[in-house]
């Protein structure tokens, strides 16, 4: 989770309190306290509230849970004449934009610490290390509207940040530090993306760097923002809560035209929550005109509507409410943690493992023992990743998301083998070898099954690698087995295999095929293999012997 260093008298002089109430209230407002140092603190934020990775989010926070300055902030956004347009090769490579015009800035050196802190943090918790999200901030007085986001050929050269000479983008990748860390995130794009003005001068090199000649300082007054990435949703977010940030300093701002659609849109969201409800599943008493107080505490926008309802406005920054009870925790919050009265549970009862646990725990040893490291892929995924990248027809068996909210996460995982390829994409270009695994459930239909994958990533992986990773595993299980051919199209013909155990193909292992290597952006052999967990109920017993026809 991200640590944000806030100074003292910048926070001070933004919430309008002292330094002790605010270090004895912020983790009240949801904040582990890291570090109290002589001159800032630093304190931990959970990823779900990116709008808290400043000290301006934090003051905006801080006065309204002090009771200093309650309710709904507007965001007036005024039309600053300003375009921008979005090239159409740019659909396959990073297709989304946002910006934003930000005038009247005040950047001390505290504030401008703050903006950089935040673009890093949101790099991490909304852009996944730049590969959704990447973020720029332009000084705009040195340049000249209207702006291009195009695809630009890869000898394109200019002078990225903190450099005195042009380079061309190949170059960046190679020689310039970010251009090392970010090479991964476009390097297999045959046009790189590029932001330019009209005089066709560099501002930016996204995801990558921007241009020395946007550099803000501190006396840089007029902003332009600039996000890009790969998912519609993340990339509004960003700008949204940027732009919060920075009016927080006395800014104004302004939108700006993108292909004839003017942004940013800070509107709120409008929901309509129950009283009850929430009094229930927090066990206080509440009433519609207290709940309106508490959310009023919390930034909301928040009006009785009868006995038994609130109307709420959901401030533009806050991503993360997305279920009314995401709105009845920020209730929680402001009505104090620390006055909810702990009480010990009706009933008394002694916890065991379960079974599935313990065989999951002998996995995870067994397959430590053999050089691997436990990894956790997300449970949600797609189709595209399960089946299409995998060479392997869709199954009907796959369970839909009903409301996803990226095209990234619309089913739930029926293989985690697939998820362990995505992970070695994304980690491509670390050192060799890579051996992972993971162990967790997946569904099928509407049934669940406890599986475990593992995957070997370096020149010499084959065939015999996964077969003999696989025997070790179903002996240590106990698990009684035959070994017979194989056709999953997954993996290359003939270096493939699948275990029966108890007339069921309990597991598949072998050499992952070039194409799908190629699907995944890998340039070197993998062996892998997925078995169900349960095949072997209960604990491991004894080693298991293969039946007398087993290969």
């Amino acid at each position: 989770m991200p640590v944000i260093s806030l100074n003292y008298d910048y926070l001070e002089r933004l919430v309008g309190t002292d330094r002790q109430t605010l270090l004895s209230r912020l983790p009240m407002l949801g904040s582990d306290i890291e570090r109290v140092e002589e001159d800032h603190v630093d304190v931990e934020f959970f990823p779900v509230r990116p709008d808290l990775f400043s000290t301006e989010g934090v003051a905006h926070a801080m006065r309204g849970f002090l009771g200093i300055e309650t309710g709904l902030r507007d965001y007036p956004v005024r039309p600053s004449g300003l375009s921008f347009s979005v090239d159409p090769a740019l659909a396959s490579i990073r297709p989304f934009l946002g910006s934003a015009v930000i005038r009247n800035v005040d950047l001390g050196p505290d504030a401008i610490l703050s903006l950089m802190g935040l673009q890093e943090a949101l790099h991490w918790a909304v852009g996944r290390g730049r590969g959704k999200v990447a973020i720029g901030v332009h000084d705009l007085d040195t340049v000249t509207p209207p702006f291009r986001y195009l695809a630009a050929p890869r000898d394109r050269s200019f002078v990225p940040l903190d450099f005195d000479r042009p380079m061309t983008m190949e170059q960046i990748l190679t020689d310039h530090p970010k251009g090392v860390d970010y090479a991964h995130l476009v390097r297999d794009f045959s046009r790189f993306p590029l932001i330019v003005d009209s005089r066709d001068q560099v501002l930016s090199f996204p995801p990558i760097i921007n241009g020395e000649l946007t550099r803000v300082t501190g006396r840089t007054r007029n902003i332009l923002l600039d996000t890009t990435g790969t998912d519609l949703r993340a990339v509004m977010t960003a700008v949204k809560i940027l732009c919060a940030a920075l009016a927080e300093t006395g800014a104004t701002l302004e939108s700006i035209q993108i292909d004839g659609t003017p942004c940013p849109d800070l509107s709120p969201a409008v929901r309509v929550v129950k009283v009850k409800e929430c009094a229930e599943l927090l066990g206080i008493d509440l009433t519609a005109q207290g709940m309106a107080a508490l959310l009023a505490r919390m930034r909301f926008g928040a009006v009785p509507e009868g006995k038994d309802r609130v109307r709420v406005q959901v401030p533009c920054y806050r991503a993360d409410i997305m279920h009314d009870w995401d709105i009845f925790e920020d209730v929680a919050i402001a009505y104090g943690y620390d006055r909810f009265e702990p009480a010990l549970p009706p009933v008394f009862t002694i916890g065991q493992e379960h079974p599935v646990m313990k065989e999951s725990a002998a996995v995870r040893a067994i397959f430590t023992g053999l050089g691997y490291q436990e990894v956790m892929p997300f449970t949600l995924t797609s189709e595209t990743v399960l089946f299409d990248r995998m060479r392997r027809p869709r199954s009907g068996e796959v369970l839909p998301v009903l409301h996803p909210i990226s095209e990234d996460h619309t089913v739930v995982r029926t293989e985690i083998l697939p998820l362990l390829l995505e992970t070695l994409e994304v980690n491509r270009h670390r050192e060799l070898p890579q051996r992972i695994f993971a162990v967790g459930d997946v569904v099928m239909g509407c049934r669940n099954e406890r599986h475990a994958a593992a995957v070997s990533h370096h020149p010499a992986a084959d065939y015999s690698e996964a077969y003999a990773h696989t025997d070790a595993c179903a002996r240590e299980m106990g698990l009684p087995f035959t070994m017979v051919e194989s056709s999953d199209p997954a993996f290359l013909e003939g270096r493939q295999a699948r275990v029966m155990a108890g007339g069921r193909t309990v597991a598949t292992f072998g050499e992952i095929h070039p194409d799908v290597l190629m699907a995944f952006g890998l340039e070197h052999p993998v062996a892998a293999l997925e078995f169900v967990v349960t095949a072997a109920p209960g604990s491991r017993g004894r080693p298991g012997i293969p039946s007398p026809d087993g290969r």
